[in-house]
């Protein structure tokens, strides 16, 4: 006899519960190969896991178009903040800066490499230093740097804090829905096992090739091992 192989996929469950309810709907009192209370767990479990897988999916496809976006926005102030870095590095070897007002910036006054920009701490930590160091020159009378100017860096700097954080809570609503759809899962599992079971226990004492074709009439799958013998109505 072949094996028996619960689904393993949210399309397969969806199949499952489908052919059971259909078939479910469609015995009468006297013959119930499925009891009636399991044809309508399985009916209200099937229009909740639905929403929720679809649900899952529409946040899934926000996010990855969301993150597109964020990935240009974050390259952006990346761009922007080591260019400012850049040029003021240049104004400080020419001798238009004192070296000394790179500690504004928390630079290293004979250092004029670029920081790792490489993470988005990084990003946020020296988008704030150039910020604060630039406003804090300026105050102190010192020429703005131009091309870019901070104000610039600014714009470029904050739409990264805002996508960053709108990315974090979309992650967040994408995850929380994975769970769910994780716990409605382990649920779906056992309603499609008690129901095959049902199935099975129903035509146990059938012969093994009408019980393979009726029970696959109720959403069933089996499968055969290998150089197992193919069942048949001649037995």
């Amino acid at each position: 006899m072949p094996y028996r192989r619960l689904p393993n996929t949210d399309l397969s469950r969806l199949r499952a519960l489908r052919a059971a309810i259909q078939r479910g709907r469609q015995q009468s009192y006297n013959e119930q190969v499925i009891s009636f209370s399991s044809v309508r767990e399985a009916e209200n479990f099937l229009n909740i896991f639905e929403k929720q897988s679809l649900l899952y999916k529409q946040t899934f496809e926000n996010q990855v178009n969301s993150n597109k976006k964020y990935q240009q926005v974050l390259n952006n102030a990346r761009m922007y903040i080591s260019h400012f870095i850049q040029v003021f590095n240049l104004s400080v070897i020419r001798g238009e800066i004192k070296k000394e007002y790179k500690l504004l910036y928390k630079l290293n006054p004979d250092i004029h490499n670029l920081p790792d920009l490489s993470t988005e701490s990084a990003i946020l930590e020296w988008g704030q230093n150039v910020i604060e160091g630039e406003n804090e020159r300026i105050r102190n009378g010192g020429l703005p740097i131009y091309n870019p100017t901070i104000a610039k860096v600014h714009v470029h700097y904050e739409m990264f804090k805002e996508y960053k954080s709108a990315q974090r809570l979309s992650q967040a609503t994408t995850n929380r829905n994975w769970e769910e759809l994780v716990n409605l899962r382990k649920k779906g599992d056992e309603i499609i096992l008690d129901i095959w079971n049902q199935v099975e226990e129903f035509y146990k004492d059938e012969t093994p090739h009408n019980k393979l074709v009726k029970c696959k009439k109720y959403g069933l799958v089996y499968y055969y091992r290998k150089n197992e013998k193919i069942l048949t109505k001649d037995g």
